[in-house]
C-alpha cells in the first residue's frame, strides 16, 4: 500500500464524513483554544500536523488510527 500524506488522509476522512475542513476546525475548537479552518490547512499543505491532532481530527470524525505490522 502506498503511503499517504496527512493531507491526503484528512481530505478522504472528510469528504466520507461529508464535512468541511472548515467544520472540521470549529469541532476541534473547544472553549480554551480556537482552531481556525486557514491555520488547519496551513498545516496539511505544509505537512506539519502533529501526531495528536491527527489522532484528535480521526476521533472527532470516528475513525481510529492502527498499527498493524505485515
Amino acid at each position: 500500500m502506498e503511503a499517504k500524506t496527512a493531507r491526503e488522509v484528512v481530505k478522504i476522512l472528510l469528504m466520507k464524513s461529508n464535512i468541511s475542513l472548515s467544520k472540521l476546525a470549529r469541532m476541534m475548537s473547544n472553549e480554551n483554544k480556537k482552531v481556525y479552518q486557514q491555520s488547519l490547512s496551513a498545516k496539511l499543505i505544509n505537512g506539519t500536523l502533529k501526531y495528536n491532532e491527527m489522532v484528535e481530527i480521526c476521533e472527532l470524525l470516528g475513525y481510529e488510527i492502527i498499527f498493524k505490522q505485515k
